[in-house]
Parts: structure tokens; C-alpha cells; sequence
């Protein structure tokens, strides 16, 4: 699609400035009159016509929404923001499929990173240790993988997969708020590492929008819609992780989960998943050879796979250990146990809690 006069996107923003008008409403008015422009002029009755609500035709002229407008065309005069349109060449595919795909994205930091292969990573606000330190694991792997990390930005998981990516990739922060209103603001300085890294925030909401419950569930249509598949790494049966997963199921994408102790509530909601139908996974290798089309140069799955038949990972399958009972049982000097522990590490096949290494799950 050729880019947009000034007075076309001035046009959209105004519309995506009115309340009412959600993702599907825009597109239809954008399909019945041709652009944007002809949608804020033509008359009211027309409008109504198609069942719009009255206060959004009054709306569409108001100086509030004009004043959105131009607040939004600052903004994206500064570096590294941009706004992508449904159709436009440069609007990611996979989020393209969705019936009711956001008509504006907006973006701070690199957009072409949406077009890269991605995975969703989500859980708990409240993780457990163990959880956190798996999160940042996986997301490290699948980063140094090739893969881009997508999260929500989120305190407790996804805040680790965000993490563990920069670490050894790249990232994407999907909000639930305008990008002028981060929530939470405990996670601004993550943000701000996002971007510097040559990640990417991105939110379908106006700038200014702020912190509403009813956007979050809305939002993670996004994480899934934009990734080849969604890990829940540790959630309640009530989490909004499984919103997230199920959406990812109707949207065709892959759903995978780790499960962990019966005993740990924050388990529940993965094992729920997996007696639906979400594979299990115990390291990112059954991640990689889930995806065989999409196995990427820095790690291949033969690599990763030749992991999981480690010895050092079968002792600790059966419990946590430390490097020294590891070298003992394993009948190994403890540096060359030191040395396999960090490679399985990186591999985001274990994790360390105080002086215990324990199996991801």
C-alpha cells in the first residue's frame, strides 16, 4: 500500500482516538468508505447506518480528538517511533491473519523486528524463584537461538523472559497501555534496555491511554498473533497466561507449557494446559524441534537435543544438587563439572537457586 498523505494519517488517528471505535469497527469503516478522510466527512446517518454508536459520530469532529491527533503526529516525529497500518507492506504478517487485527500499531524502537520469528513467553506476576530463573533461562536459549522473545512487560515472568533475552538476543514488550503511559513503571528501565538493545515496545492503544483491566486481556491477542507459538511457564489455573495460550490455540499457533510440582499452585494452570493439548516441554530442544521449519544458524536442534541426554542433566531430573555432590555422583573432577554445568546453563537446560542447580521444568 503506498504511505499515507498527512491528511489520511491525520485522519486515522483521529478515528483511532474515539473510544468506541475498536479494531473491527475501524476496519469496516475504513472498507465501506474508502479511506479515513471520507469516514470523518461523511454524515452522521451513515454512521448509524452501521450501527455506530451516536456519540462517535459527534466525537469525531471534537477538539479532544483532533488534539490526540496532533499529539500523536509529534510524537512520531521523534527517533525511533513509528506507526505501521494494517496492509502496509511493513505491518507484520502473523498479526496480519487475525480477523480483527489492531488497524494502527505503534512502535518505539525497531518494526522490523516484528517480522522476524518470534516466540511468546508468559506466566505469573507472582513466579516462584524456580520459575523466574527458567523464564530467563528459555528466553536466553531461544534467544541465542534466533529467535525474538515476545512478552507483555509484565512484573514476574514476563519481566525474566525479557531479561534472559537481552541477554542473548532480542526483545519485544507488547503493552497494554499507550506507550506514554508504561505500566508498570517498575519496568520503565527494562523498557528503555528493550529499545537500546534494538528491541521493540509496541501497543495498538493510543499514546496516552493509561492502565485499563479490560486492555490486558485485549493485549495478549497481540503477544500470541505476533509469534509462531506461546511457552506458559508458570500460571495459575485463573492466570491471564491462559488467556494468552488459548488465544494462540484458536489462532493456530503453537502452545507449549513446562510443568512443575504438584504441589505448587503456580503449576496448576500449565498442567490444565497440558491435559488440553499444549506440549510439554523440559527444555527449549523439544521447543526447536516443535518448530523444524524454523530452526535458526546459532543453535541447531541437534546441538540443543544432544543436551538433554547430558548425565549431569539426569541427576538433576531426579533432584537438585550441588557441584559438588554432582562431581561425586558423577565420579568427574569438579572443574570439568563446572564447565558442563555452565554449557547446560546456557543452554536453558538448568538453573541455579542459592548453591543448587536444578532441571528446568
Amino acid at each position: 500500500m503506498a504511505a499515507l498523505s498527512p491528511a489520511e494519517l491525520e485522519a486515522r488517528l483521529r478515528l483511532h482516538a474515539l473510544p468506541a471505535i475498536g479494531p473491527r469497527r475501524m476496519s469496516r469503516l475504513l472498507e465501506v468508505f474508502g479511506s479515513a478522510s471520507a469516514a470523518l466527512s461523511a454524515p452522521a446517518s451513515a454512521w448509524r447506518s452501521l450501527g455506530l454508536p451516536a456519540e462517535a459520530a459527534e466525537q469525531r469532529r471534537s477538539p479532544s480528538t483532533r488534539d490526540s491527533a496532533a499529539s500523536a503526529l509529534a510524537w512520531l516525529e521523534q527517533a525511533n517511533h513509528h506507526l505501521l497500518c494494517l496492509h502496509d507492506s511493513d505491518y507484520p504478517a502473523l498479526l496480519a491473519e487475525l480477523t480483527d487485527a489492531p488497524p494502527l500499531l505503534f512502535v518505539r524502537g525497531d518494526p522490523a523486528l516484528l517480522e522476524r520469528p518470534q516466540i511468546a513467553m508468559v506466566g505469573s506476576r507472582r513466579a516462584s524463584k524456580p520459575g523466574l530463573q527458567s523464564a530467563e533461562a528459555f528466553a536466553r536459549c531461544l534467544a541465542q537461538s534466533g529467535f525474538v522473545v515476545t512478552s507483555g512487560l509484565a512484573l514476574g515472568i514476563d519481566g525474566a523472559a525479557h531479561r534472559g533475552a537481552l541477554a542473548g538476543g532480542r526483545t519485544v514488550a507488547v503493552l497494554g497501555t499507550g506507550l506514554q503511559c508504561l505500566y508498570p513503571q517498575r519496568h520503565a528501565g527494562l523498557a528503555d534496555d528493550i529499545v537500546a538493545a534494538g528491541g521493540a515496545l509496541v501497543s495498538e492503544l493510543p499514546l496516552d491511554c493509561p492502565p485499563q483491566a479490560a486492555n490486558f486481556p485485549r493485549r495478549n491477542r497481540l503477544i500470541s498473533g505476533l509469534s509462531l507459538g506461546v511457552l506458559v511457564v508458570e500460571a495459575s489455573p485463573s492466570s491471564g497466561s491462559l488467556i494468552t495460550a488459548r488465544l494462540a490455540a484458536e489462532q493456530g499457533r503453537e502452545v507449549w507449557a513446562l510443568p512443575g510440582s504438584i504441589h505448587h499452585p503456580g503449576a496448576h494452570g500449565c498442567h490444565q494446559l497440558i491435559r488440553e493439548g499444549a506440549q510439554l516441554v523440559e527444555s527449549v530442544a523439544h521447543i526447536l524441534e516443535s518448530l523444524q521449519g524454523w530452526q535458526m544458524p546459532l543453535a541447531s536442534v541437534e546441538e540443543v537435543a544432544s543436551a538433554t541426554d547430558h548425565p549431569l542433566l539426569a541427576l538433576l531430573r531426579a533432584a537438585p544438587a550441588s557441584s559438588e555432590s554432582l562431581a561425586l555422583s558423577s565420579r568427574q573432577a569438579l572443574p570439568e563439572v563446572l564447565a558442563q554445568l555452565t554449557e547446560l546453563e546456557l543452554d536453558g537446560l538448568i538453573a541455579r537457586e542459592g548453591n543448587l542447580w536444578l532441571a528446568c521444568r
